[in-house]
């Protein structure tokens, strides 16, 4: 049986701060493709499952809509700062052209069988893999469109079906390309830090992605991906950070504005550094003692071990020394505990205490 594909059109317009009157949406099995260069709203996609889909989970498609016209029972979304109306049709399925996305399979195993051949994918079973697929969401990018931009807040985690993408760093220098199957925008998910390169399509480009609250979900729900995005981390940032490994070589300043604790955490253990990192920080000095990038203790704010970490990760201004070189005590000490837990575990903390911040 085909995918099932229903198009949706906006028909009113009151101030939404997304979309535009005469905006369509593509919902082909259990993915939706936005407008081009529109952000997801959460709130419509649940909006959208809520009038479309039966307590079963199957289409409930008016007499109308299946023969193509625009469906009578036109919705309104729930709204925020706008409101806007769509009406929505069904289109029955058609045989595409190779190549044009994810939409050309006939149902969702096939679409799960495409994604299985990925690396992403390969930790996961068959039907681990029908699961997650109904999390993800398909959009399509044209040559010389930025997915991300340097210094914007991480929301989601993409992953590459058709194309081919740049990873450009300051002064427009280009770091790296990605093709069919690379994963992006995770570093700043995992490390609630915001994005440290821009993305530029080179080649027009399909992605699905998965928003950060939904992540961090099948991160709890499939701990096999947890691995994976640890060693993901590993190879991106000794490709980005070359030359800083080079200065961690011996005694080195700076300023947590430049490189946020994530990220300086990061690379002293990906470059498996000895050593100890000392913090000037809003309520004190710190200190985090590593041996071959394993952290043996960590001491702020009266707090020691996992706690003191997970303080350390909240802070934003001070500074910071390396000084290389261990006492024979802390040389033969037991490391705290696995090092992308601890960074995994103190950014679901942050993230829980923002929510409760804005609530």
């Amino acid at each position: 049986m085909g995918l099932t594909e229903i198009f949706f059109k906006i028909i009113e317009d009151n101030n939404c701060p997304l979309y535009d009157l005469g905006d369509e949406f593509e919902l082909s099995g259990c993915i939706l493709l936005l407008p081009q260069n529109k952000a997801v709203c959460l709130k419509l996609t649940e909006d959208i499952n809520r009038n479309l889909f039966s307590a079963g989970g199957s289409p409930e498609i008016p007499p109308d809509a299946a023969s193509g016209a625009d469906s009578a029972d036109n919705f309104y979304c729930r709204g925020c700062t706008g409101l806007i109306r769509l009406t929505y049709k069904y289109k029955s399925p058609e045989i595409a052209e190779p190549g044009t996305g994810v939409k050309d399979s006939n149902d969702i195993d096939t679409i799960a069988s495409l994604l299985s051949n990925f690396s992403f994918f390969q930790t996961l079973s068959e039907s681990e893999i029908r699961e997650l697929v109904a999390c993800l969401n398909l959009k399509k990018f044209e040559k010389d469109e930025f997915i991300l931009r340097k210094g914007e807040p991480g929301t989601n985690l993409f992953i590459l079906i058709f194309g081919r993408v740049e990873v450009v760093g300051d002064d427009n220098i280009s770091i790296a390309f990605l093709g069919k199957g690379e994963v992006f925008g995770e570093m700043s998910l995992l490390s609630g830090d915001p994005v440290g390169a821009s993305i530029k399509v080179v080649d027009p480009a399909t992605l699905l992605f998965i928003n950060g609250k939904d992540f961090r979900s099948v991160l709890k729900k499939f701990p096999s991906l947890q691995m994976y995005f640890a060693r993901l981390l590993a190879r991106r940032l000794a490709r980005t950070n070359v030359v800083r490994s080079e200065e961690f070589g011996s005694a080195m300043v700076g300023k947590l504005s430049d490189m946020p604790p994530s990220e300086l955490l990061q690379t002293l253990n990906t470059n498996q550094k000895t050593g100890v990192l000392t913090l000037q920080l809003s309520k004190g000095s710190a200190d985090l003692v590593f041996r071959d990038g394993r952290l043996i203790s960590a001491k702020y704010n009266n707090e020691e071990s996992e706690e003191a970490f997970y303080e350390i990760l909240k802070e934003k201004e001070g500074r910071f020394r390396f000084t290389p070189g261990l006492s024979e005590e802390d040389m033969e000490a037991d490391e705290i505990g696995d090092f992308m837990w601890l960074l995994m575990e103190g950014v679901r903390r942050l993230d829980e205490e923002n929510e409760e911040n804005e609530n």
